[in-house]
């Protein structure tokens, strides 16, 4: 039978007049198709007629676990998969005009943030990354604060890693980088010297401390933004010298981007046309108060194939607010599968052309610093 390589898709005409895009994105197989998207079930184990009939009934079974005489997907018999959420420290955003001198400075990483709780990975949300028990053999019995990281631009990869209940060597592409302790009750320099001797003293393969250096000046971190930037980051993350670890947003911790970025509820869809005939042309956000705004610009073809489902929030950058309170120049960045989809009060339709709400916006003395902080693991 045919199969799917890594990365590679295909389109497959089904009942709809669009046909079905079918993709292989880190061993995740999925569909474009409603009966694939509406599963509720971890991605890593639905399936659908689509995929049999490309892979066949043997490979599709072999994948997700089903029992061919009943045609039910087996899942593990296990506790509840989420817990309490982790009470984590979360960043304001840097006001550009708040002094930063002599903060420490460190690369804002582009990938999964994760609470290891002393045996286990949890989300923000509380749920569970089932991580190799070789992955985190040598990581401590107490609280960590980092992120699930491959690399730059390589958020969708980690994703579809870790968020599978069976990910296996696949893990052994990841690395926990490790930021914080938030059970020390010390300053944040402190915090960093106790994770270089916990983790020094262990040295378990596959974790690493995040390396942070001292903001000497306004050009110091404009300088340094511009560097990430160059590399594929996402920008840069600051934190104030003898803060305290804390539950909840913080302005002792400050995220820079060039470009802002912010949370909304997708609500319905736009239609496309032209080349995106058939398919999404832009999605229908709505922000905490209410506001509703077009974004179309960042997705991708598959992400208009198989649009990010109806209450599902997502991320978008934008560059700044008009006077109407729109974002400007908005840009759709990915779904956040940390927190749960809220409610519409909308019919779910598979595409949902909307009539026009609002309207297209356009768019819509340092030599006394240390240079460092903290100790490499």
């Amino acid at each position: 039978m045919p199969d799917l390589q890594e990365g590679q898709s295909v389109e497959v005409q089904g009942s709809a007049a669009t046909p079905y895009v079918l993709k292989n994105v880190g061993g995740v197989y999925s569909c474009s198709c409603p009966a694939w998207r509406n599963q509720s079930l971890p991605i890593d184990r639905r399936t659908c007629k689509h995929l049999r009939r490309l892979r066949g009934d043997a490979a599709e079974e072999a994948r997700v676990g089903i029992d061919s005489a009943t045609r039910f997907i087996r899942l593990p018999v296990t506790a509840s998969e989420t817990v309490k959420p982790p009470p984590l420290l979360l960043a304001e955003t840097w006001d550009h005009e708040t002094d930063v001198t002599g903060w420490a400075m460190s690369e804002k990483l582009d990938g999964v943030r994760a609470y290891w709780d002393g045996r286990q990975f949890l989300s923000r949300n509380g749920n569970r990354y089932h991580a190799p028990d070789w992955f985190v053999d040598g990581l401590p019995d107490v609280p960590l604060d980092g992120e699930l990281w491959i690399g730059r631009k390589m958020f969708q990869r980690t994703v579809s890693i870790v968020r599978r209940q069976a990910g296996g060597d696949l893990w052994r592409e990841v690395r926990f980088v490790v930021f914080d302790a938030p059970a020390c009750p010390d300053e944040f320099e402190t915090r960093l010297d106790f994770l270089a001797d916990c983790l020094g003293q262990r040295q378990p393969p596959f974790v690493r401390l995040l390396e942070h250096d001292c903001c000497l000046s306004l050009g110091h971190l404009h300088a340094e933004l511009a560097r990430i930037e160059r590399l594929g980051g996402e920008g840069l993350m600051l934190r104030r010298p003898g803060s305290k670890y804390e539950s909840g947003r913080s302005p002792t911790l400050l995220k820079v981007k060039r470009f802002r970025d912010a949370e909304a509820v997708v609500v319905a869809y736009q239609a496309g046309f032209g080349r995106h005939r058939g398919r999404v042309g832009a999605l229908v956000l709505r922000l905490p108060n209410g506001t509703r705004f077009y974004c179309g610009t960042g997705l991708s073809d598959a992400e208009r194939s198989a649009p990010p489902p109806i209450g599902s929030v997502v991320t978008y950058r934008f560059q700044e607010l008009t006077d109407a309170g729109l974002p400007r120049f908005p840009s759709f960045v990915r779904v956040r599968h940390d927190i749960p989809a809220q409610p519409t009060h909308m019919k779910r339709k598979e595409l949902a052309p909307c009539p026009p709400l609002l309207p297209f916006d356009g768019s819509s003395s340092a030599r006394d610093l240390p240079t460092s902080f903290g100790r490499s693991a």
